[in-house]
């Protein structure tokens, strides 16, 4: 008996010991869906930034977005890319992957994107450009501020923006500013949107104001 006691305790030692020496889990944050019902149409957003578990500097970061209009069956305006991360400095990755719309197609792209995170605050500027001849360069940046309101409510409140420019032809390509304000219970945020989207060199607008649902996955 005393035997079987002493290999158990040893057993339960070197499991400790192991466990103590593996590196700490990547703490990843979650996958954000979100879906605007509004004046327009239909628009939609998917944001993930992972790192992977196992090579901690490297990552992936997608933003996949579009938008409908009422009485139209065909998507004809999207954005949406890919890219592998790596870590330089704290908050602050570079990227390589593709970025595709439906006016370029599909195309090589790179740059930086710097994060700040506290439980109030987030904040992201992600500036790109396209490897390729006539290339697109952008900036993409947003802004959260989700203050509590007591120990279930968070109030939240957002701006987002994009502006890109031909680099090749010298001329405005695609520019947003989206705001939205509402309440966070759990994973769930809901409230009130606004999409104001600029088009081409005319700088043509259109605009959704409605109402949008946005789930937090893990």
């Amino acid at each position: 008996m005393k035997k079987k006691s002493t290999i158990l305790i040893l057993f339960l030692i070197i499991s400790n010991f192991i466990k103590a020496q593996e590196p700490p889990k990547v703490q990843n944050p979650p996958v954000i869906m979100e879906g605007l019902v509004g004046s327009r149409g239909f628009s939609y957003q998917l944001v993930a930034d992972k790192k992977f578990q196992s090579v901690p500097k490297l990552g992936y970061y997608t933003v996949v977005n579009f938008q409908t209009d009422w009485g139209e069956s065909k998507i004809g305006d999207y954005m949406l890319q890919g890219h592998l991360t790596y870590s330089v400095l704290k908050g602050l990755n570079a990227e390589a992957g593709f970025f595709a719309n439906p006016v370029d197609g599909i195309r090589p792209s790179a740059g930086l994107i710097y994060t700040y995170v506290n439980p109030k605050v987030f904040l992201l500027a992600n500036p790109r450009i396209d490897m390729t001849k006539n290339p697109n360069a952008e900036v993409f940046a947003l802004a959260e501020y989700k203050p509590k309101v007591n120990e279930k409510l968070n109030l939240y409140t957002k701006i987002q923006g994009l502006y890109c420019h031909n680099l090749g032809s010298d001329f405005h390509s695609r520019s947003y500013i989206w705001v939205r304000a509402g309440l966070t219970v759990k994973e769930f945020t809901f409230g009130l949107a606004a999409n104001v989207d600029f088009y081409g060199s005319a700088k043509y607008n259109e605009n959704n104001l409605g109402v949008f649902l946005m789930v937090n996955m893990l």
